[in-house]
């Protein structure tokens, strides 16, 4: 591409200064590759999680706050129009409070896809690279989550990370969830097979999380809002109407490179904040 090329980045972030960086590495070396863009001022996108370990991710956090660095973290769905409508569908009460909620990530990762030996190890299974989309997409909708219960399971490949994992969660206002994740599973419930964001993944016309409350449901990603009508007395004997809600489309990654644009320039905040994320990487260590 005639760009230069570098095989360490400190050399590159002190011969190229750019005006800023989007770190993309394994997820362990987030955090010193933050660091060196926060000690020569250089703002940064680090995509999720902001690190393996929350300690980490602290060290990271205040390194960018002492520098006055501006921090994103590539929580990309929170730019997604279909998330944003979720979260304004229960914020807004046409749920009433919400009690349950039941969420999805199950798919078949291809066998290649663990030719990378890092794959292959703890801290990068689907806990931690996958359901952690999952896991903020849930506290950005519902709000933060206060416990956890969790089990996981090898039985399939037999790596050290885990394959599959069931989660149970306390939401702050009370409500129960949980998260049921496995990359063995030959199943169509996963925000990457049903929500159409990125083309590599075929779509399916399925829902990954069915949100409950006492006055409504909604299953997203189809958006379907499903409530009583009119006076008559509401229960398990009446018939439950839907519809969907309307929403653009909108590729979220792009949306998210525009925000962090202005990011850089000064013209907005973070939306999704060092300490924001590091509040979504707690419940992940937490499971």
């Amino acid at each position: 591409l005639g760009v230069p090329c570098f095989a360490d980045y400190e050399e590159m972030l002190d011969r190229v200064r750019p005006q800023a960086a989007i770190i993309a590495t394994p997820n362990v070396l987030h955090v010193p590759a933050g660091i060196a863009c926060a000690e020569r001022g250089i703002p940064m996108l680090v995509e999720k999680p902001i690190a393996d370990t929350v300690e980490s991710a602290m060290q990271l956090i205040e390194a960018a706050e002492r520098a006055g660095v501006a921090l994103l973290v590539g929580h990309h769905r929170r730019h997604n129009p279909i998330i944003a409508r979720a979260r304004e569908a229960v914020l807004g009460g046409l749920l009433g409070r919400v009690t349950a909620v039941s969420a999805q990530w199950m798919l078949l990762k291809a066998d290649d896809y663990f030719t990378a030996a890092h794959r292959r190890r703890p801290g990068a299974g689907p806990i931690l690279t996958n359901a952690v989309h999952d896991i903020d997409d849930l506290r950005f909708i519902c709000g933060e989550i206060v416990s956890v219960q969790a089990m996981t399971s090898q039985a399939v490949r037999r790596y050290p990370v885990e394959d599959t994992a069931v989660v149970i969660f306390r939401f702050a206002d009370g409500a129960l969830g949980t998260l049921t994740v496995s990359d063995t599973a030959a199943a169509p419930w996963s925000w990457e097979l049903t929500s159409g964001e990125n083309p590599f993944y075929p779509r399916n016309d399925e829902n990954c999380y069915l949100i409950s409350g006492t006055e409504g449901a909604l299953s997203v990603p189809r958006l379907e809002l499903w409530r009583y009508r009119g006076e008559t007395e509401k229960g398990w004997g009446q018939p439950l109407l839907s519809e969907r809600l309307a929403v653009e489309t909108v590729d979220p990654l792009v949306r998210q490179i525009r925000h962090f644009c202005a990011v850089v320039r000064g013209e907005a905040e973070p939306v999704v904040s060092g300490r924001d994320a590091a509040r979504t990487l707690q419940v992940v260590q937490a499971v």
